[in-house]
């Protein structure tokens, strides 16, 4: 019969994720005698099956993309091969060496405890740790930090269960190059991945249900983006839906609808990359009296305190945006309260990210389409890439920057940078927005030449 064992403490941190990991050291640093509990491997979906390891494949299939286009530049190559084992390898090491590097500093903080195992809530400040040795471990504290994160979702499908499918993480784990992989969901994580798999030398088909690829984005850039990844060799099936799914000799056969008319497409691979759901269910936080919405996300408010007193979640699985960059902004808001006795909040903070196909999409604060559905007077200024001298010089000229002002205030309210390195234009754009300096403050600065922040002197003399 396996061994049951009690312990407390004064805080216990469910989840080593990029809130979770920082959180348990600051907590132990600040004298509390802390429990982090770990189901798997430490350092989150973002080291071990989100950003470390994709952005990591993405970089090997711009290689491979630049390596193709080399003759553009007045350089010729021999035959391209991908060595998919090899880019899988690389992947690997880069990711045990950042997940080794954070279980390291984790062992090494006093008053820490480091505990691998299944966590469930039996009551509020209550959980059972069920290890991979089979033995069981009931742990206690005044506070618990819930950064347990998400999962891939699976839809419903007839026929889905039927076939092997692969997901977010399992196809990062591919050793050789789909001949033809079939992509539902054109999300994110459908699109970095199509990209990707496109340049490694996949024939790529994107089912999307709705009008547009990426939904939450304006009709503009979303077309843009479809453009792109057309220009690419990807196809894309707008307003389509998956409605059955079947082995075939091919090796899986989708039947897709779309007005009214049904087709059927094969390939050789499947990626479901519709969506994320809550781990908040495996946790039994019921048991807790937590509430969850109506998704199975856990609930909270601005200073991500949950219903029950001495419990709060931070990360993905509160719901809302699914970003590294917030959950550790999250445990900033944590620390700063319970620790430093403060009152930060997450009302009002900017929500800055960058989609990682290429050109990068790179985001922050307010699109056009919400801005004119809250009758904001705005003013918004565009100009396509060719437009910057660098992305010329570089021949990355795809894309467009596009900003909301406000039209009384002349402060930037958001933008949308689609371009070579669109993410770091959009953090200068979003320094901006956070010292709340109107637009004339970038489009008479002095950047230095030739660089890709001196487009925002030209940018803003062009508005719409």
């Amino acid at each position: 019969m396996a061994s049951v064992d009690s312990k407390n403490f004064d805080a216990i941190v469910i989840g080593s994720g990029q809130g979770g990991t920082p959180l348990c050291q600051a907590l132990a640093g600040a004298g509390m005698r802390t429990a982090i509990v770990e189901r798997e491997h430490v350092g989150g979906t973002c080291i071990n099956e989100g950003c470390t390891p994709t952005k990591t494949m993405v970089a090997s299939a711009r290689v491979a993309y630049l390596a193709r286009r080399g003759a553009d530049y007045g350089v010729h190559t021999g035959e391209l091969k991908i060595d998919l084992a090899k880019v899988r390898e690389r992947k690997r090491a880069i990711v045990e060496s950042f997940r080794s590097g954070g279980q390291s500093r984790i062992e090494k903080t006093k008053n820490l405890e480091l505990i691998f195992g299944e966590a469930v809530f039996t009551a509020p400040k209550t959980i059972v740790v069920r290890k991979k040795d089979g033995g069981q471990l009931v742990l206690g504290a005044d506070r618990f930090f819930i950064n347990a994160g998400c999962r891939p979702a699976a839809p419903k499908i007839e026929g889905l269960g039927e076939v092997a499918y692969l997901n977010s993480t399992s196809i990062m784990e591919l050793d050789s190059v789909p001949e033809h992989l079939l992509i539902l969901g054109g999300g994110y994580i459908g699109l970095e991945f199509g990209q990707m798999f496109r340049r490694f030398g996949s024939r790529v088909t994107i089912v999307q249900s709705g009008a547009q690829l990426l939904a939450g984005e304006d009709a503009d850039v979303a077309e843009a983006v479809l453009q792109i990844l057309r220009e690419d060799g990807v196809e894309a099936l707008l307003k389509s839906k998956g409605v059955r799914i079947a082995k075939a000799a091919a090796g899986i056969e989708l039947t897709v609808e779309s007005a009214g008319a049904s087709r059927r497409i094969s390939g050789s691979h499947l990626l479901v990359a519709a969506g994320r759901i809550s781990n908040a269910d495996s946790l039994n936080v019921k048991a807790a009296g937590i509430a969850t919405d109506k998704k199975g996300f856990i609930q909270v408010n601005d200073r991500l305190e949950t219903n029950v007193a001495g419990i709060c979640a931070i990360g993905d699985i509160k719901g809302g945006p699914a970003f590294t960059h917030i959950s550790y902004d999250d445990f900033r808001i944590i620390r700063s309260n319970v620790i430093e006795k403060g009152s930060a909040s997450i009302a009002g903070r900017l929500l800055p990210y960058t989609v990682f196909i290429d050109p990068q999409l790179g985001r922050v604060g307010t699109g056009e389409t919400e801005a004119r559905a809250a009758g904001r007077k705005i003013r918004v200024a565009k100009m396509p890439m060719s437009y910057v001298a660098r992305a010329l010089e570089v021949d990355e000229s795809r894309g467009f920057m596009k900003v909301i002002v406000d039209a009384d205030s002349s402060q930037i309210l958001g933008a949308a940078v689609l371009g070579v390195e669109g993410g770091e234009i959009m953090s200068q754009i979003q320094l901006a927005m956070m010292g709340k300096l109107p637009y004339t403050v970038l489009k008479d600065a002095v950047f230095a030449h030739p660089t890709l922040a001196e487009s925002l002197n030209n940018l803003f003399s062009h508005f719409e």
